[in-house]
């Protein structure tokens, strides 16, 4: 009890007595109570705690194609997202920047030497590949027949590819034709677009949300 507090439960009047010793007992009770602060992980106990995770099992399946991403940036984050969902593969595509790059590998940290991946010049065949396999081919792209992200029914696909396109062209018409489905993101702001490695992230997320 602090000494002013004591004083005042010493002094009071009748009617001010019972409002003082409402305030010594919240001050004891606060008093007595300790909060136990969480502590930041540590970068061992973080990779500790992921390794002994696994992905869903269909999110460990889904397959990731960057087609004619120009910047390298762009393509180490999404490196470092796919590594941090645990997605199957990143396959690059057309003039999409590979690894080994200085710039690549600022942004993922490393990451680009975890996820497996693949490189095509084209992005035609390697679709028609995952198509054989039972992949759905999923474009991220704002299109007149594009699904909302958040009504985006999972169960309708066995296995999926999401397809990444361009930074400013998005999705080549060439290969537009080939796609199952198209997705976007739904926004409410004055720029309709997202950074192609944000909106990666965000739908990589969905996912995890999704087939969990």
């Amino acid at each position: 009890m602090t000494l002013e507090l004591e004083r005042e439960l010493t002094h009071s009047t009748p009617k001010h007595f019972k409002e003082s010793a409402q305030k010594y007992v919240l001050v004891s009770i606060l008093g007595q109570t300790k909060v136990k602060m969480p502590k930041k992980l540590t970068t061992k106990e973080i990779l500790e705690e992921n390794l002994s995770q696994k992905p869903p099992a269909k999110l460990a399946e889904v397959k990731v194609i960057l087609h004619n991403i120009r910047s390298l940036h762009n393509v180490g984050s999404v490196f470092r997202s796919s590594d941090a969902f645990g997605v199957s593969e990143l396959i690059l595509t057309g003039y999409t920047p590979t690894p080994p790059r200085p710039e690549i590998n600022k942004t993922a940290i490393g990451a680009e030497e975890f996820v497996e991946w693949r490189n095509f010049e084209t992005a035609t065949e390697i679709i028609e590949s995952l198509k054989e396999d039972g992949y759905s081919i999923l474009g991220m792209e704002q299109t007149t027949g594009s699904i909302s992200l958040n009504k985006l029914d999972v169960n309708n696909y066995n296995k999926i590819c999401l397809v990444m396109g361009n930074e400013v062209t998005g999705i080549d018409s060439e290969i537009l034709e080939l796609m199952d489905e198209f997705v976007a993101i739904p926004q409410f702001g004055q720029k309709h677009s997202l950074n192609v490695s944000v909106a990666a992230a965000v739908m990589l997320y969905a996912l995890l949300e999704k087939l969990s």
